[in-house]
């Protein structure tokens, strides 16, 4: 497992006596000033949530990610995960490009590429992680030495469930965290910590009766309020499957290569959102209005060159090119998409040949226009 920058081991708590509601208050100082629109802190105890997670698990949501379930009980009882634990400091970081960024527009483009807003920039996990890292080390600066582990997104921690419990906001019916003065947009990261912290609470849940991301959600994924089925959700599709994507989800996927924000494009409490001020967010390689046949069009050489330092990167090259041949499968057909495709018909990857044909019949079926 690894060990995501910590360089303080958990095991005893033998730290210096600390008052820990002035602490906990200098911590949010502390986080506010690091870039953190939100820090609160929680308890150890996610027993309701393992029941929800296990739940999930029995039903085949996760689909191909084997990891959910790896880990066992280390991702719902902290204190297995880092021996130690008692407390834990959860943030958020805003990612929110603003409204000229937003990305409705490039839905209604279909020769365009729609990438989800989140990785338009430089990867947040390093950004975060180096960020809880300065927190951790003003924490020491205070009390002195103590045990902690810092987390962004890429360990087996039910990061959701205990932002909620820390008071960063509720989970919605998409299953993502709202918080009412900053909508959803924004990113989640934690420090595994045992100093013995006082537990924020949940806030209350706001939804209401509000449906919008649930009939918004273009492959029906969202099962149930709270509940996403996995094998359904095209953030699923383009990144964390290796395989064919199954051919009748693929017209649904529309222009959509790279994740998916409809849920969050519709919330109601998005219209709080404001923008980031991180500017490692900001997009790269114009990739908020790339046209497919562009991106298409990149070797492998350039596809790691352009996606470095970036999310996108872990996908690779062949499945880079596997979900844009379905966004050109399901974009207008022209000559230029009809030659993009033609290019690739005999590329060295079944994967790529067989989404290249398929994106070939779509468009021959409805005719390319010169």
């Amino acid at each position: 497992m690894p060990h995501e920058g910590s360089r303080t081991k958990l095991a005893t708590a033998s730290h210096a006596p600390f008052d820990a509601g002035r602490l906990t208050e200098r911590i949010r100082a502390w986080g506010r000033e690091l870039g953190f629109q939100r820090v609160g802190f929680a308890d150890t105890d996610l027993s309701a949530a393992e029941q929800e997670h296990l739940a999930w698990l029995a039903k085949g949501y996760h689909g191909d990610m084997d990891y959910m379930a790896r880990h066992g009980s280390k991702r719902t009882r902290p204190a297995e995960l880092v021996p130690g634990t008692v407390s834990v400091i959860s943030v958020a970081m805003n990612y929110w490009l603003g409204p000229d960024l937003q990305g409705e527009a490039l839905l209604a483009q279909p020769e365009r590429a729609f990438i989800s807003r989140y990785a338009l920039g430089r990867d947040y996990h390093k950004l975060v992680r180096k960020r809880l890292q300065q927190l951790a080390r003003r924490i020491e600066a205070e009390i002195g030495p103590f045990g902690y582990r810092v987390f962004c997104d890429s360990a087996p921690v039910l990061e959701k469930p205990l932002a909620e419990k820390a008071g960063l906001g509720w989970r919605g019916k998409h299953s993502n965290l709202i918080d009412r003065q900053h909508g959803s947009w924004f990113f989640l990261g934690e420090i595994y910590t045992d100093l013995p912290l006082p537990s924020d609470g949940p806030v209350r849940d706001h939804c209401g009766t509000c449906t919008a991301c649930i009939d918004a959600c273009p492959t029906g994924a969202i099962v149930a309020p709270g509940v996403v089925d996995a094998r359904l959700c095209i953030s699923y599709l383009t990144i964390e499957l290796h395989g064919p994507i199954p051919e009748g989800l693929r017209p649904r996927m529309g222009n959509r290569i790279y994740g998916c924000d409809d849920c969050q494009l519709v919330c109601p409490w998005n219209r709080f959102a404001t923008p980031t001020p991180e500017t490692d967010f900001l997009p790269r390689h114009g990739l908020d209005s790339a046209r497919l046949v562009d991106l298409f069009a990149w070797e492998e050489e350039e596809f790691l060159k352009k996606t470095e330092g970036s999310p996108i990167r872990r996908l690779g090259h062949e499945r880079w090119l596997r979900n844009i041949a379905v966004a050109l499968g399901n974009a207008p057909a022209t000559a230029e998409i009809q030659a993009a495709l033609e290019r690739r018909a005999g590329h060295s990857s079944a994967l790529v040949r067989e989404h290249v044909a398929w994106a070939l019949t779509q468009i021959k079926g409805s005719g390319a226009q010169a």
